[in-house]
């Protein structure tokens, strides 16, 4: 499934650089800018609240955006944010541009379903999860939220290889190979203890009257 396109408004911001920055930041908002799609760096400043609330949502650096800037629409997808290094809050935001037929390098995430069936953690297995997310090529107009597995007929020391995953229409894999994405690992050993009869012996003789 596609990921949903979010609106967000955003406005013009006159002046570069750690000073205007700080302006923005006063007023209650947050720098960004946009770029790529053959044309010029556009600085730009979004709602703080806003902001601060996509990114703790989730998703944020997979999440299309329709940027309302001041009447005008432009599409995007941030590429990266920084935080604030005690507060943990948004400092700035990069966005590219999406022009249509574009592809871009996503980390697409991994879902595991029918745990509850897979016959290896049925019997006492446990599952072993190599990669979570999975880089792909993605058309900019189509980023999958996700991308499912499949645990049903794995087996206790059974292999999920990329390849029993069907990819989204228009997608393909980064990393060459038929490469692991999860396992089924044999349940642990329990440790072995000592017999009753074994334990009690130094014990009876410890108590046996000196003679």
């Amino acid at each position: 499934m596609a990921a949903a396109i979010k609106q967000l408004a955003a406005t013009v911001r006159s002046g570069t650089g750690k000073g205007a920055a700080r302006s923005v930041r006063r007023d209650g908002r947050v720098p960004g800018v946009i770029y790529g799609g053959g044309e010029a760096a556009e600085p730009i400043s979004l709602d703080y609240r806003e902001v601060n609330k996509l990114i703790y949502a989730g998703h944020f650096l997979t999440t299309i955006f329709e940027l309302d800037i001041q009447g005008r629409k432009e599409r995007v997808i941030p590429r990266d944010y920084q935080l604030d290094v005690v507060k943990d809050t948004p400092l700035h935001v990069d966005f590219l541009r999406l022009r249509p037929g574009s592809f871009l390098r996503v980390d697409v995430p991994v879902h595991f379903i029918n745990q509850e069936t897979c016959p290896g953690i049925k019997k006492g297995g446990a599952l072993n999860i190599v990669l979570h997310a999975i880089e792909m090529k993605v058309p900019a107009d189509q980023i999958p939220d996700a991308i499912t597995a499949d645990l049903a007929s794995l087996d206790i020391a059974d292999s999920l290889p990329v390849s029993a995953i069907k990819l989204p229409e228009g997608c393909k894999l980064i990393q060459q190979g038929n490469f692991t994405i999860a396992s089924i690992t044999p349940p642990a050993r329990a440790e072995e203890t000592p017999a009753p009869a074994a334990a009690a012996a130094p014990a009876a003789k410890a108590a046996a009257p000196k003679k």
